[in-house]
């Protein structure tokens, strides 16, 4: 019965034991693999199996991208200003067997020599310089620190500055600028506005100037134009007048040439024609001694038909 129990035992440490030396690699992973000491290997993706009690894992090495935050490290400038700087160093592991042998403590190594080289690079640069050259840093600090963990199996991707905390005085300092390079920027817009402004309004009344002189050009040339067209409208009527009074003489002569008259109708015509020249203005007429005879005649014509006028009523 003991014998029996003790071979179950010894079946189920067997087992144990096999179990043990089966080892399957997850994805973005790898082992490290010593045997009786001294590196035996490095097992990646998959399944694997290693002898009992003479191979062993000693370290299990993940390969995927890795983000380390290291706390605020303080700096100190090249004009003597004391600050303090946190970093983002994001790093892959490119060599598991490097990074199991390289160094003792890879995470504590890079946190040192990321310390040590921030301050090398910040030593070099001023105040106004640290604030506004973050691209140039990262570049360096990265540049540094991928050359000097070459040798651990460890390859630097990125190195990022987090925070820039200048002591609290410079702050103040730094506030005080900016607020007052707000006011002046401030002061120049509105400046540059009204500038603008009056810019405008001048150039609004010089185009209504021009266009009212415009205007009154146009009106000017219209009345001009007006005026011209009735007086060509006057002469046209005046010269139609005339031209009508001289086809009507023209008429009564043709008439008068027509009906053969004699000498006498000729005569009380320019008899008549004397009388409208007076017009009861003139003080003294002459006439011609051929018409003087005709006029003594018309004279006592108009007395008889005087004389006839009560006989006829």
């Amino acid at each position: 019965m003991i014998g029996y129990i003790i071979g179950i035992i010894l079946v189920v440490v067997i087992l144990l034991i096999l179990a043990s030396c089966i080892k399957i690699v997850p994805q973005a992973q790898a082992l490290v693999v010593e045997r009786l000491g001294g590196y035996q290997g490095t097992w990646s993706v998959g399944l694997h199996f290693k002898l009992p009690f003479i191979d062993r894992v000693a370290k299990r090495v993940i390969l995927k991208e890795q983000v380390v935050d290291f706390a605020p490290q303080p700096v100190i400038t090249k004009d003597n200003v004391t600050m303090r700087i946190d970093t983002v160093v994001f790093f892959q592991i490119t060599d598991p067997k490097l990074f199991a042998y390289g160094v003792e403590n890879p995470i504590m190594a890079i946190e040192n020599l990321t310390a040590t080289t921030l301050r090398n690079i910040i030593g070099e640069l001023e105040l106004d310089q640290t604030l506004t050259s973050r691209e140039i840093i990262n570049t360096k600090m990265r540049t540094s620190l991928d050359a000097a963990t070459d040798p651990w199996g460890i390859k630097v991707n990125r190195v990022e500055l987090k925070n820039i905390i200048p002591p609290a005085a410079i702050q103040d300092a730094m506030e005080k600028q900016m607020k007052a390079e707000r006011e002046r920027r401030e002061a120049i817009l509105r400046a540059e506005g009204e500038k603008k402004s009056t810019i405008l309004v001048a150039e609004g009344k010089k185009e209504s100037a021009i266009l009212d002189a415009e205007a009154d050009k146009e009106a000017a040339i219209l009345r001009a134009e007006a005026e011209k067209e009735r007086m060509i409208r006057e002469a046209e009527g005046q010269a139609a007048a005339i031209l009508k009074v001289q086809q009507a003489n023209a008429d009564g002569l043709r008439f008068l040439k027509e009906a053969s008259i004699d000498d006498a109708v000729l005569q009380l015509k320019a008899l008549d024609a004397f009388m409208k020249a007076s017009d009861g203005k003139a003080t003294k007429i002459i006439i011609p001694s051929e018409i003087q005879g005709l006029a003594g005649l018309a004279t006592s014509m108009a007395e008889l038909l005087k004389k006839d006028e009560p006989a006829e009523k």
